[in-house]
């Protein structure tokens, strides 16, 4: 049986922070993060959706994590197919390609040339390096939004990714349920055979956007993310993500999918629990919960 990993998404989030988790003492985001560490084993890393990571940051999560420690780190937004803020976008690549680009507020992929997104990936891939350096990267993990549908050019892409990526670990997520429903032999086949672990997720049922909870492993590395089943805020905009991600599971609820993960686990190198209830301290309690329900110490 494959090693089981429990921890949550944003150790550093508002809502976490506030909350009796942390100790009072605990002020600083490096005394956080050892905090943090000392009573998980993995976390997952938001942030690098939204930005690229700096020297200051990669360093302070790598020195203040133990020996064994893993992070599972996002993969940037324009990589998934969504809009970046063209201020997102890394200063050196701004700088360089302006002119190209154009004047977009928001950019996507296709709005960059050939070789802006090269060195695009090659900062992700130099960041993504510094983690399996020091022996601590689990997987770049890829959430597609809910327009990224089971189409050939959409399979294409993820092999494309996962070419670019041939030397890491790579997980995604999909938001959509075709993929998962009519196309779901088509998909797990698919990922399989290119060595792509599906991270497969407990979210909202019943609704355009959900995807069914399976529990299948594809590669070494199982993924499994919990998001709440907060049903009535969950497709809604313009709401933050603390009241879209406002659930906490019941024992009840976890003990679902003990034996569902347990299962998953005979199948795993190595089983990556994550929780994503970003909600005051719920993805905490929850993990730990969880962790009790699995018999992990």
């Amino acid at each position: 049986m494959g090693r089981i990993l429990v921890g949550i998404s944003s150790w550093a989030d508002l809502g976490l922070v506030q909350s009796d988790f942390y100790p009072p003492q605990a002020k600083t985001p490096e005394a956080r993060l050892k905090c943090y560490a000392s009573r998980f084993p993995i976390a997952e890393i938001d942030s690098t959706y939204h930005f690229f990571p700096t020297q200051r940051n990669l360093s302070l999560w790598l020195e203040n994590t133990p020996k064994g420690f893993v992070f599972d780190m996002k993969a940037y937004s324009l990589f998934t197919g969504q809009p970046t803020k063209f201020t997102a976008l890394p200063r050196s690549i701004r700088e360089k390609y302006s002119g190209q680009i154009g004047a977009k507020d928001n950019v996507y992929l296709h709005h960059l040339p050939e070789e802006a997104v090269d060195e695009l990936w090659g900062i992700f891939i130099n960041s993504a390096e510094s983690f399996r350096k020091a022996q601590k990267l689990g997987a770049l993990f890829f959430q597609f939004p809910p327009w990224f549908h089971p189409e050939p050019r959409n399979f294409d892409y993820i092999a494309r990714c996962r070419e670019r990526l041939s030397q890491f670990p790579i997980a995604v997520e999909f938001r959509t349920g075709g993929w998962l429903d009519e196309h779901r032999e088509q998909a797990l086949k698919f990922l399989r055979e290119h060595g792509i672990s599906l991270v497969c997720v407990d979210e909202p049922q019943g609704l355009k956007s959900s995807v069914p909870p399976i529990a299948e492993v594809t590669a070494p590395l199982g993924m499994v993310r919990f998001h709440g089943r907060n049903k009535e805020n969950w497709e809604r905009g313009g709401i933050d993500a603390t009241e879209k991600f406002d659930y906490l599971y019941t024992e009840g609820e976890l003990k679902e999918w003990a034996p569902r993960i347990l299962s998953m686990a005979k199948s795993s190198r190595e089983l990556h629990v994550i929780f994503k209830n970003k909600h005051a301290d719920y993805p905490v309690r929850n993990a730990i919960q969880m962790k009790e329900l699995l018999g992990i110490t």
